[in-house]
């Protein structure tokens, strides 16, 4: 009986040994699979914000591009900036321009920037690829090293033509029966002496229908969408208003000493150089170019400006109905005193708007995109 109570013990002892055993073979286990999920997941944290990082480069690429050499040389410097504004993992990267690469279709072949430069008028997509960010281990280790590198591409480019236009001048350019063509200028806003019909001058209601609105309008464009060929009716805006289109206009050349007008929200172009010589091409390439005093914002001279068929003017009408919407660059500010004539050169490039596509309204218009991420 006595050994029998004593082979009972052993037995008992040895398997409290060997639960002992398999205990911390299981907890260990359960420690590496714990500490696996933590180092997975700030693989995962530090991918999303690689990706967002180069999600938001490859969009502010392409929104400078505007079919000159120029546009591609500011696509990849607000691709550098964009992204070295970023920091992964607590660490800051510095972003090579050679990841910035350039494309005429969504499928490639990509091409660096200097020879993207070389077919500028072409390239509608850019591909954006962060640099390694090495991302340390630190549960994991035995399984997965001590670090791993991560990185992220995204595409972006130019989105199919809009046929929703928004943020366009509380202004028209008439269409008097003949063709409007790139590099000539037209009427927006008549003089006092060239009213278009009794009391109207070109300007319209579509902001508000008094002088304050016209000029946050024409400061800032209206805060109003609208389709090409839609039935949309705009009241006309009387008067000659000279002051308030001087100072809403004015401050995309950095004048806001009489608008009250904040540079914050309404900034000037980064090219104040002016000059009824001075084209949309010269402007595009950076030929002369002025720099404002307050922070500027490329492409503040380039604005969208409703198309008016001359018979919405007929027989003094207060209402105007768009027939198409149109590119124009803003090759002069308002002079002084109620001014004459006030003109802007149209353009047929690719224009970065804003806006989208309604697949129930009117026809695109095939100069209007606004930046899309692809992939």
């Amino acid at each position: 009986m006595k050994n029998q109570r004593t082979k009972q013990a052993g037995k008992n002892k040895r398997e409290r040994g060997s639960i002992l055993a398999t205990s911390a073979i299981g907890m260990l286990s359960i420690l590496l699979a714990v500490g696996l999920g933590v180092d997975i997941s700030r693989f995962y944290l530090t991918k999303n914000e690689l990706q967002n990082a180069a999600d938001a480069a490859a969009l502010a690429a392409v929104s400078a591009l505007n079919t000159s050499a120029l546009g591609i040389t500011k696509a990849a410097d607000r691709a550098v900036a964009s992204m070295n504004s970023y920091d992964f993992n607590n660490t800051s990267v510095t972003f090579p321009r050679g990841n910035v690469l350039f494309a005429v279709n969504l499928d490639g072949p990509y091409m660096d920037e200097t020879s993207a430069q070389g077919q500028a008028e072409s390239i509608r997509f850019v591909k954006v690829t962060t640099p390694p960010s090495a991302v340390g281990v630190s549960f994991a280790a035995s399984v997965l090293g001590n670090s791993k590198n991560l990185s992220a591409t995204a595409t972006a480019g130019l989105s199919v033509p809009l046929n929703i236009i928004c943020n366009f001048l509380p202004v028209s350019v008439i269409d008097y029966g003949t063709p409007i063509t790139a590099g000539n200028t037209y009427t927006f806003r008549a003089s006092s002496g060239g009213m278009v019909s009794p009391g109207n001058y070109q300007i319209l209601a579509v902001a508000g229908e008094g002088g304050k609105d016209v000029r946050i309008g024409l400061g800032a464009g209206v805060d109003r969408c609208a389709s090409p060929g839609s039935v949309y009716a705009v009241d006309t805006k009387p008067g000659v208003t000279a002051g308030a289109v001087r100072q809403g206009l004015n401050t995309r050349f950095d004048e806001y000493a009489t608008s009250q007008l904040d540079p914050a929200t309404m900034p000037p172009d980064n090219n104040i150089h002016e000059g009824p010589d001075y084209e949309y091409d010269d402007y595009k390439k950076g030929i002369n170019a002025e720099t404002p005093s307050h922070d500027g914002v490329d492409g503040r001279r380039v604005v969208v400006i409703p198309i008016v068929k001359q018979d919405q003017y007929d027989s003094g009408r207060n209402t105007v109905r768009f027939d198409r919407f149109g590119n124009f660059f803003l090759r002069t500010k308002v002079g002084g005193g109620s001014g004459g004539e006030l003109i802007a050169e149209y353009i047929d490039d690719i224009v970065i708007g804003q806006g989208g596509f309604d697949p129930g309204a009117g026809p695109v218009d095939p100069l209007m995109a606004v930046p899309v991420l692809y992939r």
